[in-house]
C-alpha cells in the first residue's frame, strides 16, 4: 500500500461522522505564493492586523505573520454544506463559512477546529470560529448537545477548552449556555467510559497521535500493518500526558462556565476533580531525576503501570498551559526539553524503528502546531529567549516557500511527512493549525494577551533586541486595538490605553484605541 493509500486508510479509520464532505472545498482557498515572504503585511482595521518588528527581525517575522493571517482568513475559511455539518442547528449564514483543517483536509476535525479557534480564529474571525466549533458537534437523541462521538474520544475534551476561550474572547452569552451543555455531556461520557480510577487518569492515546508512528513498541506492534493507533492492542488503555493535561483544562473550563452561569456547586465539583487529576498527573508522570514529565503510563498487559520516559512536546506544553505544572516544575521542564535544529519535536528521542534518516511521522518531526503550543508555554514560564527561538524556528520553516506545511524534518527543515509502517508519508500544504500556531506565538506569547470576562490582561514576553513591536488593527469585540510593545523582558512595568495608565483593556471599548505596553 502506498503512503497516500495508507493516509486515506488512516483517515477512514478515524471514524469521523462527516463522511459526506463537500467536493471542491479544497479548491475554494486562495493559494499563497512564495513572494509573500518579506512583503509588507497587508490589512489593518478590517479584521486583518499587521505587525512590525524592530531591528532586523521584521522581514522574517512580519512576513510570516501576514502569511499566517492569510492562511486563516483567505485560504482555509471556506463555505460548508449545512446538510453535512450543521447537525446542531446552531451554525449561521451569514457568515456561511467555517475553518477547515487545511489544504489537504477539507473538514474541520474536532481537534483542529478546537486548536484553530483557541489559537487565533475566535479573535480574528469569531463568527467563522463559532461555526467551526459547532460543525464538530451534534444533537443526541434527546436533543441535547455533544461533541461528535467518533472513535477518537481522547481528542474531544479540547473542545471544552476552546469553547470557553471563545466565550472569553467574544462575550457571547448564548454561545456560553449551549457550549456548556455540549462540553458537560462530552466530559460525562468520557469519564464514564475512559477514566481509570486505579490510576486517577483518563485512558486513551495522546493528543493528535492517531498514527501508530507516535508510539514505541509496545504498544506499537511492528507486525501489524495498520497505521491507526487503536488497531494496536493496548493503545486504548494508555494514559498520556497531553490528554490528561487537557482533561485538567477541560474541568477548569467547565468550572468557569458554570461560574458564569451561576452554578457555584457544579463549579466547585469540577475544580475538585481538576485538583485530583492534577495530583495524579504529577504523581504518575513526573520523572524527578530528569526534571521532566514522561510520555504515558501503560494501562494493560505486563507493562501496566510503567511510565514511558519519552518527552512529548505537546504534553510538556500543556502541562504548563493547562495549569498542571508548578512554577518550579515549569522552569525545570522548559530547561530540560530537547531541541532539534528546527525546533522542539513531537516526541523525543527516536523509537527503536526510526532514526535521523527515517524519522517517525509522529516521533522526531517538527509539527508547527506543537511549536505554537510549546513556545507559548515558554513565554508563560518566563523564558522570552525560548519564545524567540521558537518564533524564529517556525518563521524559518515558513520562509522556505511562503507556506505553512503540516510537518517538517527536524534536522533539515524540509517539508517531510515522516515514516510510518515502512512507508514515507507526505506533508500537507497550508495546514491551518500550523499558521494559527504562529499567530498564537505572537498574540498570546509575545504580547501576552489573556482574555478575561471583563477585558484583556497582558503578560508580554519580549526577547532582547526585538522591540519595539507594533500590532495594528487587532479586532477585539467592538473595538480595534493598535498595540505597541517596547523594552525587553517579561515584567510589565506600564500599560496605557490612549495615554492613560490602566491595568487592563476593558471589554466594553468601542472604536479604535492605542495600547502601549512597556516591559523590563
Amino acid at each position: 500500500m502506498s503512503s497516500a493509500e495508507q493516509r486515506r486508510d488512516l483517515m477512514s479509520r478515524r471514524g469521523v461522522l462527516r463522511a459526506g464532505a463537500i467536493a471542491g472545498l479544497a479548491a475554494s482557498g486562495t493559494a499563497l505564493g512564495a513572494s509573500a515572504y518579506g512583503a509588507a503585511p497587508a490589512g489593518g482595521g478590517d479584521g486583518r492586523p499587521e505587525i512590525r518588528f524592530g531591528g532586523v527581525h521584521d522581514a522574517l517575522l512580519g512576513g510570516a505573520y501576514a502569511a499566517a493571517v492569510k492562511n486563516l482568513l483567505d485560504i482555509n475559511t471556506v463555505p460548508y454544506d449545512p446538510d453535512t455539518y450543521n447537525q446542531t442547528g446552531l451554525m449561521t449564514d451569514p457568515p456561511g463559512v467555517f475553518v477547515r483543517a487545511g489544504g489537504g483536509y477539507e473538514q474541520p476535525w474536532t481537534r483542529d477546529a478546537s486548536v484553530n479557534a483557541w489559537n487565533a480564529a475566535s479573535l480574528l474571525a469569531p463568527d467563522a470560529a463559532r461555526n467551526t466549533l459547532w460543525a464538530v458537534c451534534r444533537r443526541q437523541d434527546d436533543g441535547t448537545l455533544v461533541v461528535q462521538q467518533d472513535n477518537q474520544w481522547w481528542d474531544q475534551i479540547i473542545w471544552a477548552v476552546a469553547a470557553h476561550h471563545h466565550y472569553l474572547v467574544t462575550g457571547d452569552r448564548a454561545f456560553l449556555h449551549e457550549a456548556h451543555e455540549a462540553a458537560a455531556n462530552t466530559l460525562r461520557i468520557n469519564r464514564d467510559h475512559h477514566f481509570n480510577s486505579e490510576y486517577g487518569l483518563f485512558e486513551g492515546p495522546a493528543f493528535m497521535q492517531d498514527g501508530i508512528a507516535g508510539y514505541p513498541s509496545p504498544p506499537a506492534d511492528p507486525r501489524n500493518g495498520s497505521s491507526f493507533v487503536l488497531d494496536h492492542p493496548g493503545t486504548d488503555k494508555i494514559m498520556a500526558l497531553s490528554t490528561n493535561c487537557l482533561y485538567h483544562a477541560g474541568y477548569l473550563a467547565l468550572a468557569a462556565m458554570a461560574d458564569a452561569l451561576g452554578d457555584r456547586a457544579a463549579a466547585g465539583r469540577r475544580r475538585a476533580a481538576a485538583a485530583e487529576l492534577r495530583g495524579a498527573v504529577n504523581t504518575r508522570l513526573w520523572i524527578e531525576k530528569e526534571k521532566v514529565y514522561g510520555y504515558f503510563v501503560h494501562g494493560s498487559g505486563e507493562r501496566a503501570g510503567r511510565l514511558e520516559p519519552y518527552q512529548e512536546g505537546n504534553g510538556l506544553a500543556f502541562a504548563v498551559l493547562c495549569g498542571v505544572a508548578s512554577t518550579g516544575r515549569t522552569r525545570a521542564l522548559l530547561a530540560a526539553t530537547h531541541h532539534e535544529p528546527h525546533g522542539v519535536v513531537n516526541v523525543w528521542p527516536h523509537f527503536a524503528e526510526f532514526d535521523d534518516a527515517h524519522p517517525g511521522r509522529h516521533n522526531v518531526t517538527v509539527w508547527p502546531m506543537t511549536l505554537g503550543m510549546w513556545g507559548h508555554a515558554a513565554a508563560r514560564g518566563g523564558r522570552p529567549d525560548l519564545l524567540g527561538r521558537t518564533l524564529t524556528d517556525l518563521a524559518g520553516l515558513y520562509r522556505q516557500d511562503g507556506h505553512f506545511w503540516e510537518l517538517y524534518n527536524a534536522r533539515t527543515g524540509v517539508q517531510d511527512g515522516g515514516w510510518q509502517n515502512g512507508a514515507h508519508w507526505g506533508s500537507e500544504e497550508d495546514q491551518t493549525w500550523s499558521a494559527t500556531g504562529y499567530l498564537r506565538l505572537v498574540h498570546h506569547g509575545l504580547f501576552g494577551i489573556v482574555h478575561e470576562p471583563g477585558g484583556l490582561r497582558f503578560t508580554p514576553s519580549l526577547p532582547v533586541g526585538w522591540g519595539p513591536v507594533t500590532l495594528s488593527g487587532l479586532p477585539y469585540r467592538r473595538s480595534t486595538l493598535d498595540l505597541r510593545l517596547s523594552g525587553s523582558g517579561r515584567r510589565l512595568v506600564s500599560l496605557t490605553v490612549d495615554g492613560r495608565r490602566t491595568s487592563y483593556v476593558p471589554a466594553n471599548l468601542r472604536g479604535r484605541h492605542t495600547v502601549h505596553l512597556q516591559v523590563a
